[in-house]
């Protein structure tokens, strides 16, 4: 009886070009993307059912180009994919070696030089089924073509944008919007990922900055404590009491 396997007969990630090859348009394009990626590795720490892409290519089809988004997360693949010969880590995103699983949300930065993200990119997504479309002017590049940051979901086939900023999407079980914030020493508006109260998950450098602030509010809490207790033992000693004797 002959056997017939499918994918025997389609290319491998190994053979399809990583990406297009097209230069960012600005530092942002790349950076944005590196900073929802860092603060997702802290969060889902001990999560490996997820993957999130950065300039990737996605091969939704054996026969057509990769589509590459600035960044886009799947759900329920493996966090990290072991290549033939024991390496490891995706060179793209192939749909036929992730079980069928499209990805859930992508996200575009657009610049100064448009590239169809409100309306191109927006029904290439939807034809491909991706859920959730973030598109996010972080410089206001293309006022005319759209509102800075818009958040679509998928209904119908149609792209319908969702209100607010942050917006909570709950098939993930985050939000997403944007705030003032410093990252890699660059203090802007970022987008950033969201809990369900709205409260904003901080960066690494942010964790670290946070800790070094509790430690140091316990640090004053501690000495504050040993000044007020070597003051309660002066007192007492000038009414004529050993205060060690109290504490033995």
């Amino acid at each position: 009886m002959l056997n017939y396997d499918p994918l025997q007969y389609l290319p491998s990630s190994e053979e399809l070009p990583s990406s297009d090859e097209t230069p960012v348009d600005n530092e942002l394009q790349d950076t944005i993307p590196h900073l929802l990626k860092s603060i997702l590795s802290i969060i889902w720490s001990e999560r490996r059912d997820w993957f999130f892409g950065i300039d990737m290519g996605y091969y939704y089809h054996p026969k057509q180009s990769a589509i590459v988004p600035d960044g886009f997360l799947s759900l329920g693949v493996q966090r990290w994919k072991t290549r033939p010969k024991g390496r490891q880590g995706r060179l793209s995103y192939v749909l036929w070696e992730e079980n069928g699983v499209v990805p859930i949300l992508a996200i575009e930065i657009v610049s100064q030089t448009y590239n169809g993200e409100y309306d191109q990119k927006k029904l290439d997504y939807a034809d491909l089924g991706l859920l959730y479309y973030v598109i996010y002017d972080s410089d206001n590049f293309q006022p005319r073509k759209g509102d800075s940051f818009e958040v679509h979901r998928l209904v119908d086939g149609v792209y319908v944008r969702q209100p607010g900023n942050p917006v909570w999407m709950p098939e993930i079980g985050l939000g997403i919007g944007t705030a003032e914030g410093t990252y890699l020493d660059w203090t802007r508006e970022w987008l950033y990922w969201y809990d369900q109260n709205s409260r904003r998950y901080p960066s690494e450098n942010e964790r670290t900055q946070q800790a070094e602030q509790r430690a140091n509010q316990a640090q004053q809490a501690a000495n504050q404590a040993q000044q007020e207790l070597e003051a309660l033992k002066a007192r007492l000693q000038q009414m004529g009491i050993n205060p060690d004797q109290l504490l033995d």
